[in-house]
């Protein structure tokens, strides 16, 4: 059989460009003072991650753990060249110090130059770059201080004391439940009600369309949303000018019709409603202004604080898409990894039954300071050992298990000791959260759940700058006081009611999902509700 001639030269010339393509970074770190992993075509130096060997956690431990001693070394994640920088004075100069090298993430899908309502994650703070994240992060930014938090405790509440209240109502006295649905449910009965204006119930109506929708929306494990993030890798231009997006266009168009519904019934109406849609108007008009905290930390030891540039008043100009962008923010950050926060905390707690103990004793008395009222945000944000029990959950498994930043113009990172080499312009940096947060140097026993860690006589040992996580410097996690807010009431609501003990089928250790994914469970996760008795 004769084969055509420009046929042949068509398929090597499509070969070699492949070829090309996935191998014309392999060097990159050769003139690099620093060392760096292995690479293989395709899969970089991430192939076991991307192959599910490891999970997304125990990869960056494992990564960490490779060069002991060493400041900065390199990796690619397919074919994308990333310094990783375990230091802590280091991460200080690219997250604090010399932010304006580093000021965006890391384009993970699209950049949100396209225009079309469809293209809604590039659009969102987090996928926001250079001077529009500035001006975005600015406005947005009163809306998450303290004060705003308490105008929304109220709501958060009512999610709290919906779903206690459900599992009292259950006849036996003791309940064996799957933590992990219970607390994708409730965090999704807050979503609705504080970003979206909805009032729910998921427990008493398990299948109605919000979660429905939410839980399709968030199953990011799909093929057909792995092939997007996968096209977005190799051609990004491409996938941004053909308005391919993560999020679906059927759940986009769901979600964004009860924002822009609530919208023209509260403009028409005038009515007004302390959440996140109410603040995302007030923001967009230019009516709010930074506060000055208290007090920092006030609010617990992983909070987040906002840097002066986030208290510059600013009016940015959002569309409709931008504001229901941000919106979306909060159930991509809220559904997941706030309910898998929840999760492993009441993990923790069930195997430290003395912890647990200690905790109850603590809403006891809180309980008694109140004299039968409410519990407001001030008295929750008093609770001392609360706020270390959630520390060193957040400490162990931290919901982001790595930070990234890309180089904006060319950087020489010196430091000051020798090490000195440039990270040129369009580069990614990482930070391994989880790695550090599990080095002994910095956090003794780290496998050993001890909240004790987080006390006032001891945390003022704790370098802040290896303690990360709602991670660091101006780009922070806009929404780290709502989610310690989220996870600490519903705490004290379900050791108020009930205690929480382990039976047959409780999982330890715990198994996660591998891959790229964020930290979730791999398995139900299955604990006993016994009622407390009055």
């Amino acid at each position: 059989m004769e084969i055509d001639l420009g046929i042949l030269v068509s398929l090597v010339l499509i070969v070699g460009f492949l070829y090309r393509l996935l191998t014309k970074n392999n060097g990159y770190f050769h003139d690099k003072p620093i060392p760096s992993m292995a690479v293989k075509p395709l899969l970089g130096s991430t192939g076991p991650l991307t192959l599910k060997k490891y999970t997304f956690a125990g990869f960056v431990e494992y990564v960490y753990k490779k060069y002991p001693g060493t400041k900065v070394f390199g990796l690619f994640d397919n074919i994308t060249p990333i310094f990783v920088v375990r230091d802590p004075e280091l991460i200080k100069k690219i997250t604090i110090k010399d932010f304006d090298h580093f000021i965006d993430h890391r384009q993970v899908f699209g950049n949100g130059d396209n225009d079309s309502p469809y293209v809604l994650f590039g659009k969102t703070l987090f996928a926001m770059t250079g001077q529009k994240w500035r001006d975005m992060r600015a406005t947005l930014s009163p809306a998450f201080t303290g004060s705003k938090m308490r105008q929304m405790f109220e709501l958060v509440i009512e999610c709290c004391e919906s779903v206690t209240q459900f599992q009292l109502n259950q006849s036996k006295n003791i309940q064996t439940v799957e933590v992990s649905e219970m607390y994708k449910r409730f965090s999704t009965d807050v979503i609705a009600s504080c970003a979206f204006g909805v009032s729910l119930d998921s427990f008493r109506d398990p299948d109605n369309d919000f979660y429905r929708n939410g839980k399709q929306m968030m199953r990011f494990e799909r093929f057909s949303v792995a092939l997007r993030f996968f096209a977005n890798q190799f051609f990004p231009k491409l996938v941004g000018k053909l308005g391919i997006d993560v999020i679906d266009r059927e759940h986009n168009r769901y979600f964004s019709g009860l924002i822009m519904n609530a919208i023209r019934e509260r403009n028409s109406k005038g009515i007004v409603r302390n959440d996140v849609i109410n603040l995302l108007l007030q923001a967009r008009a230019g009516l709010l202004k930074h506060q000055q905290e208290k007090e920092q930390h006030a609010e617990g030891f992983a909070t987040a604080l906002e840097s002066d540039l986030g208290k510059v008043n600013s009016a940015f100009n959002m569309t409709d898409t931008e504001m229901i962008a941000q919106a979306f923010v909060f159930f991509l950050a809220g559904f997941e990894t706030v309910s898998t926060s929840l999760m492993l905390a009441t993990h923790d707690l069930v195997l430290h039954q003395d912890v647990q103990q200690k905790l109850f004793e603590e809403i006891q008395e809180t309980e008694a300071t109140l004299g039968g009222k409410k519990l407001n945000y001030e008295t929750l944000q008093k609770m001392q050992y609360m706020d270390m029990v959630v520390s060193e959950s957040l400490r162990m498994r931290p919901a982001a298990v790595l930070l990234d930043r890309v180089c904006v113009r060319d950087y020489v990172l010196d430091d000051g000791e020798g090490l000195k080499f440039t990270i040129d312009r369009g580069t990614a940096v990482w930070i391994p959260t989880q790695g550090i947060h599990m080095d002994p140097k910095f956090f003794p026993n780290p496998e050993k759940f001890d909240p004790e860690r987080f006390s006032p006589e001891n945390r003022q040992s704790i370098d802040p700058l290896t303690y990360l996580p709602f991670g660091l410097g101006p780009r922070n996690c806009i929404g780290s006081r709502f989610a310690l807010m989220e996870i600490k009431a519903f705490l004290y609501y379900l050791l108020l009611n009930f205690k929480v003990v382990k039976n047959d089928k409780t999982p330890n250790p715990l198994n996660f999902r591998k891959g790229f994914t964020i930290t979730a469970a791999d398995e139900d996760v299955f604990v006993d509700l016994v009622k407390r008795q009055p």
